[in-house]
């Protein structure tokens, strides 16, 4: 089992990267790669505890540092947005360039940007103890607690903000928060920036690695409209296509991978483990419980050396 998708407390999910990297051996799988939103802060905790833990199992294990970046509804492929979620996963960013440095940290600085206006929203209704400045302090020490954090309010993300929510007993679940709240068009939602999808490709691949797009279910790009679209991605630079994914069925999950295979693109899959925030996300697994066979990262030549 491998899984090229994944989640740390780095940017929205629960676990630190050494204890995702931990996980991963225990539960036996051959590979995973990191792949946070915007930010590979913590690829370094990542890769030291591969040494760590796959020496003491005494297995063998592979590390794929990555990314997730969020890309704009913008420049060549507007003409079929503003759509959905338009994420380009970049695996195998074994030498980020100064560029891509520059970018990311900048992504970073409006990932910060984005929360703080969530918060600001959330006082303005009254959703917080508090609508003072201490107030806001306090609420910013939960976030960070929950995310398991040290004051680093550009990794949060919006299930750190439902997991509040939670706590707060304003909502019941993480659904419940999404779909009163934090979703789009709802009263917290706040539409993240990103990077022209060819400036990312870019970045991308001359920092080694691979780009990919990420669930593209998500995309909101309708059936009769997809493959000509994806067919545009790739002649401006996509190389892979996440085909399986747990928020996908099966059989849209199947026509993905057909389209994947006749446009000579690589078929990735991912669980887009975030842990206990995402609970229905396992690792090593995708849509509907199907187990990641490691025969997916052979098929990538790039990821195996």
């Amino acid at each position: 089992m491998v899984d090229l998708h994944t989640h740390s407390n780095v940017s929205d999910g629960e676990l630190t990267p050494a204890l995702l990297v931990k996980e991963a051996i225990n539960l036996g799988l051959r590979a995973i790669a990191l792949t946070d939103h915007d930010t590979i802060e913590g690829l370094e905790s990542a890769k030291t505890a591969v040494s760590q833990y796959s020496g003491a199992c005494k297995t063998s294990f592979r590390f794929i540092p990555g990314i997730e970046v969020n890309i704009n509804w913008a420049g060549p492929v507007h003409r079929l947005g503003p759509g959905g979620e338009f994420h380009l996963i970049g695996l195998g960013i074994n030498s980020p360039s100064p560029a891509f440095i520059t970018a990311v940290e900048g992504l970073s600085r409006r990932r910060a940007a984005r929360n703080r206006e969530i918060l600001e929203r959330m006082h303005e209704l009254n959703l917080t103890s508090s609508n003072d400045k201490a107030g806001m302090d306090a609420t910013w020490k939960e976030l960070n607690a929950i995310a398991g954090a040290s004051g680093v309010n550009y990794s949060l993300g919006r299930p750190h903000f439902a997991a509040l929510l939670i706590k707060r007993k304003i909502v019941n679940n993480v659904n419940q928060a999404f779909a009163r709240y934090l979703g789009v068009g709802k009263p917290l939602y706040v539409p993240k920036d990103g990077l022209l999808f060819e400036e990312a490709v870019a970045l991308i691949r001359e920092s080694g690695g691979i780009p990919v797009l990420a669930h593209p279910i998500s995309l909101y790009v309708s059936w009769g409209r997809l493959p000509d679209f994806i067919k545009t991605l790739k002649e401006m630079g996509l190389m892979g296509l996440e085909a399986w994914h747990p928020t996908a069925k099966c059989g849209s999950c199947q026509r993905l991978e057909t389209l994947a295979h006749n446009l000579g693109l690589y078929v990735t899959e991912g669980s887009d483990f975030h842990g206990s925030f995402r609970p229905e996300r396992k690792l090593g697994y995708s849509s509907k419980g199907r187990m990641i066979d490691d025969s997916v990262l052979e098929a990538i030549p790039e990821l195996c050396h």
